[in-house]
């Protein structure tokens, strides 16, 4: 996987991000659906595991208790192995809000999903500059004066390195 992380995200799946952002969650669903079909490597996984976020939150807006539980048990497998930070995108910062919003959703039940407070919607975060994970422990490195560091664990290149380790 994270070989899939370094590089740009595909156009599709930027402006499906600027979608969901605006909790446009069903145009996001197609933009980001048309990144999926376009990608042949893992990174596919990923695009559709946000695909499926957007389908979730949709759900709710809707009212519709069942489906976004039926849809987030079985997103969580595409989004469940990427690392903290891929492709600019804040994963895990993902997980944990939808974590937050399944949470609060359970506690509402299907009577009361109408309640659903809509601020947990809280925005994908990612960064469109080229973003490199180290691939030593998987966090996100950064640059400095031409040099690419890993505050995690120290591993670090020169930018003339790039292309030996991230292209």
């Amino acid at each position: 996987m994270m070989d899939q992380c370094s590089g740009r995200l595909h156009p599709n799946a930027i402006r499906g991000l600027q979608l969901f952002n605006r909790r446009g969650f069903f145009e996001a669903h197609e933009e980001l659906e048309t990144a999926w079909r376009e990608e042949t490597g893992p990174i596919r996984d990923l695009y559709r595991g946000i695909l499926q976020i957007a389908v979730i939150y949709l759900h709710i807006q809707r009212g519709n208790y069942a489906p976004a539980i039926k849809v987030h048990d079985r997103c969580r497998k595409w989004i469940q192995p990427w690392p903290v930070v891929c492709k600019g995108i804040r994963v895990e910062k993902m997980r944990r809000d939808l974590d937050t919003v399944i949470v609060e959703v359970q506690r509402l039940g299907t009577d009361r999903i109408f309640e659903f407070d809509p601020s947990l919607f809280n925005p994908v975060e990612w960064s469109s500059r080229k973003v490199w994970n180290c691939d030593r422990c998987g966090r996100e490195m950064i640059e400095h004066n031409c040099k690419i560091i890993c505050p995690a664990c120290g591993n670090r290149f020169d930018c003339s390195d790039l292309n030996l380790h991230f292209d």
